[in-house]
């Protein structure tokens, strides 16, 4: 089987932090968010996946290399195609099309999940979904009594199904969904401005194609700064088992709240750290007190206290010394 890994935008919301870095390369628990995502999809999948093929933007030679080095070390070949424009869903996919060959999953890295993907492969597709409180802000499905997908239906005004899809899809025939993808650009059919893969996916369903739910235990958007902090808290409990602080780490005169993810040659130093707290490979936290954050690369955080904060890559986070005189009685917060 083959994985097929849409990442081709930028990640505006998650501004500045990716500024230098794509969305999908931003770590959560000290991993890149693409890198989880193939894993926990290989690891879920009973079959042998023999390439993943990332679709991306202009974003460098050093991420096409990490990129393929993320697919070898999951033991699949790893191919990377160019989005150019973004077009729309169909056409992200699209891109990849000489990797189209048989079975395929579609995965959008913008998202993590908890699921069970044992999945019955003989059937023609699979398709994600979540139940949400307000599906108004999502793509739904809707159910025959069988159990098969018998509508799509984009943020409904009115309720219509609380079973969100969340992109992730499984494709018995990926030339078929080439096929019907280049329909779709071939003949100019957009959706709002742009092709869209739920209209390739009416065009199989109305072809006599059978879709099926599978629905997953948790869904965790990495889309903002918030949503990726509170992301890394649910990766550090679901996996907290792990061993999440790296032997080459120097932790001198500090506590140690787990879980947390301490990367390698990180150096921590007269420090409260955690719970839920992510430090990236050679950063360093001196007298300070950190909860609920993430560190990136190489950064230095001196006499602070941080809690549901996110700090980038070789950045310098510290504090003042300041001259106050507090009455009696007072709450000062600095």
């Amino acid at each position: 089987m083959k994985i097929i890994v849409p990442m081709a935008g930028r990640g505006s919301r998650l501004r500045p932090h990716t500024l230098t870095i794509p969305k999908p390369l931003v770590p959560v628990a000290g991993v890149p968010i693409v890198e989880r995502l193939v894993t926990d999809l290989v690891a879920g999948y009973s079959g042998k996946v023999d390439e993943i093929a990332f679709i991306i933007g202009d974003f460098g030679d050093a991420v096409v290399g990490e990129l393929k080095e993320i697919a070898s070390r999951l033991g699949a070949k790893g191919s990377v195609y160019y989005q150019d424009e973004p077009l729309g869903t169909a056409h992200a996919i699209l891109c990849a099309k000489e990797s189209m060959r048989g079975p395929c999953l579609v995965a959008f890295a913008d998202t993590l999940f908890q699921a069970d993907f044992n999945f019955d492969a003989s059937k023609d597709g699979f398709i994600w979904v979540k139940r949400v409180e307000d599906p108004k802000a999502y793509g739904v499905v809707k159910l025959h009594d069988d159990g098969h997908i018998t509508d799509f239906v984009e943020k409904p005004e009115e309720f219509v199904s609380d079973m969100a899809i969340v992109g992730i899809y499984y494709f018995k025939d990926g030339d078929r969904l080439r096929d019907e993808l280049q329909y779709l650009l071939d003949n100019n059919i957009k959706d709002k401005g742009e092709f869209q893969l739920t209209n390739a996916l009416e065009n199989m369903k109305s072809a006599g194609v059978k879709f099926y739910p599978a629905e997953i235990k948790e869904w965790l958007d990495c889309g903002n700064k918030k949503a990726l902090v509170h992301a890394n808290q649910r990766v550090l409990e679901m996996k907290k088992s792990t061993d999440f602080v790296d032997a080459s780490a120097t932790i001198t005169n500090s506590v140690i709240k787990q879980p947390c993810y301490i990367g390698a040659g990180a150096v921590i130093t007269d420090s409260v750290v955690g719970p839920h707290v992510s430090i990236g490979a050679g950063s360093q936290v001196n007298n300070s007190v950190l909860q609920n954050t993430v560190v990136q690369l190489d950064s230095q955080v001196n006499d602070v206290v941080l809690k549901d904060a996110m700090i980038g890559n070789k950045a310098t986070v510290k504090s003042r010394a300041a001259d106050l005189s507090v009455g009696d009685y007072s709450e000062v917060t600095i």
